[in-house]
């Protein structure tokens, strides 16, 4: 559960946060499994989404490492799948179902990185790709 301080946020079409960029992600991610399916390791969904986006036009970076900071420390290190536009963090997954640990893991990344969009994208499933788009809105830190 997140406290107050932590705000997901419900989008309006009209206001969709990085809109284009959103609407290639989510194409993109709906080619790779219409070609694939289910039937893959994780690294050729990783390379298929990096080629996709770049051939869109977006500029897409590999395992990037993002320190994670307590107090004025680093504590950590995290790497994302990719990043997109240095302003998206893609996190994928191959697996029958994601769990709410996969979920609460990928909030924490998102909320310890500097980022405010991210997407975590299931391929695994029977059929069809699970898509889950979340905003950390830091602004809202300090009410």
């Amino acid at each position: 559960s997140l406290n107050r301080r932590e705000t997901m946020i419900r989008e309006t079409d009209a206001k969709l946060l990085y809109k284009n960029e959103s609407y290639v992600i989510q194409g993109v991610a709906f080619d790779i499994y219409k070609q694939f399916r289910n039937r893959h390791k994780e690294r050729i969904y990783q390379n298929s989404f990096y080629h996709g986006l770049r051939e869109k036009g977006l500029e897409v970076e590999k395992e990037r490492r993002i320190d994670i900071y307590y107090s004025g420390k680093k504590v950590g290190t995290y790497i994302p799948d990719l990043v997109i536009e240095d302003k998206i963090l893609v996190e994928l997954k191959v697996k029958p179902k994601l769990t709410q640990d996969d979920i609460k893991q990928f909030w924490y990344y998102l909320k310890g990185s500097n980022f405010k969009l991210g997407y975590l994208i299931n391929f695994g499933l029977l059929n069809g790709v699970e898509i889950i788009r979340r905003i950390y809105d830091k602004a809202r830190d300090k009410t």
